[in-house]
């Protein structure tokens, strides 16, 4: 199961960079007990706690299922996504594809459910980002503004801006965000 292997997967990526759990704890601003349950599956996470886990690691939310799984072809057919559950934010994401280089590009699908949100509050975008609506509505609060974005819209996110991501209809919204990188 793919939440299985993320869980080893953050685990890994935390004792190749020798940070221990409580310098991780104290990187996020997680506890280390937190941190060991989502280690151990115990805990489903936000999609904003998985990227501020990821950021503290020197990843992308993308590269962690990449690091799970392998890596994947050029062509990633609908049927053979990797896929995880957050329960927290009532969303499964999906890894859409990376491209690694001098410029990171990275994409992944996210499907909230109603009522469902990226995290408590609105945290830094790690990278510059893309979102594109593809299926419902979202509310986007970026910076101090909100915005609610329907099909079809699309929002540019540039890194180090707080956001966060709401579905308040009663229905399911999907969206892609693709983050990019410059890597010198």
């Amino acid at each position: 199961m793919l939440e299985d292997n993320l869980s080893r997967s953050l685990r890994t990526l935390r004792e190749a960079r020798q940070i221990s759990l409580r310098a991780l704890a104290e990187q996020t601003g997680f506890s280390a007990s937190f941190l060991s349950q989502i280690e151990h599956g115990q805990a489903s996470p936000s999609i904003g706690s998985m990227e501020k886990i990821a950021t503290a690691l020197g990843v992308t939310l993308s590269q962690f299922f990449h690091h799970a799984e392998g890596a994947q072809g050029i062509v990633i057919r609908r049927d053979h996504r990797d896929r995880m559950n957050l329960e927290w934010s009532h969303a499964e994401v999906e890894a859409a594809g990376s491209l690694n280089g001098k410029n990171q590009l990275n994409g992944v699908l996210v499907k909230l459910k109603a009522g469902g949100l990226s995290g408590k509050e609105p945290t830094p975008s790690p990278n510059d980002e893309l979102l594109f609506v593809y299926q419902g509505e979202v509310a986007l609060t970026l910076g101090e503004a909100d915005y609610v974005l329907s099909s079809g819209d699309s929002a540019v996110i540039p890194s180090g801006v707080k956001r966060r991501l709401r579905n308040d209809t009663n229905q399911p919204a999907q969206f892609l965000i693709v983050s990019a990188k410059f890597i010198p």
